[in-house]
């Protein structure tokens, strides 16, 4: 190995962290005994895997509620493969740091859309002719420069830029919840800034199906 290829090894061995991932489905003695065998071994972090894989979500919360309690307060706590953008709000509420999910993405190919109040279906025609940004007052590229109607008609004509403008806004979506969940947290008002986010948003069937 060259040594400047072995200091580019030694640098991203440093930057990079080793997680153990929790299993157990929806048992809690199951997800207590792995949370146990998993922490002995002192990992940098703790993953919450086996969740969003088809349970109702009332059980997906129980089986993250059943895990936390066994994890380190000082090491990140990673809820893997979540979520709606209330999903991730309620999971940091019991505990989670960090997050993954294909729904910012996946559904932007179908043509939906993330807004504070739910999701926004582009293709829809009641969107034909709307001058709107995807969400009124969003600073991402996308809603800064093209309009509802607009988007629907790439869609409709089958240019790939009206994906990839969703995209855009959807990804930033997700990235502004975070830092308002963390600005809330900070200020000691996250409680409420998480109440308030659930109740105003709307979810549809589509939104949860990441399979």
């Amino acid at each position: 190995m060259a040594e400047s290829d072995a200091i580019n090894y030694q640098q991203s061995t440093i930057n990079s962290l080793l997680f153990g991932i929790i299993q157990g489905a929806t048992f809690e003695d199951l997800r207590k005994q792995s949370a146990q065998a998993i922490v002995d071994l002192d990992f940098d972090g703790y993953a919450v895997g086996g969740v969003s894989v088809g349970e109702p979500e009332e059980e997906m919360m129980r089986a993250v509620e059943s895990t936390e309690p066994f994890l380190p307060r000082d090491k990140p706590r990673y809820a893997m493969g979540l979520g709606t953008p209330p999903q991730l709000l309620e999971m940091i509420a019991r505990g989670m740091d960090m997050f993954d999910c294909v729904l910012p993405t996946r559904l932007a190919r179908n043509g939906t859309a993330f807004t504070s109040t739910g999701t926004l279906n582009i293709k829809n025609a009641e969107f034909a002719l709307d001058k709107r940004p995807i969400e009124e007052g969003c600073e991402c590229s996308t809603c800064r420069e093209f309009t509802r109607g607009y988007i629907r008609h790439l869609i409709k004509a089958e240019e790939i830029l009206g994906l990839r403008l969703i995209t855009v806004h959807n990804l930033h979506f997700y990235l502004d919840l975070m830092r308002q969940a963390g600005a809330a947290i900070e200020s000691g008002a996250f409680e409420a800034f998480r109440k308030e986010f659930v109740a105003n948003y709307k979810t549809r069937d589509v939104d949860v199906t990441v399979m």
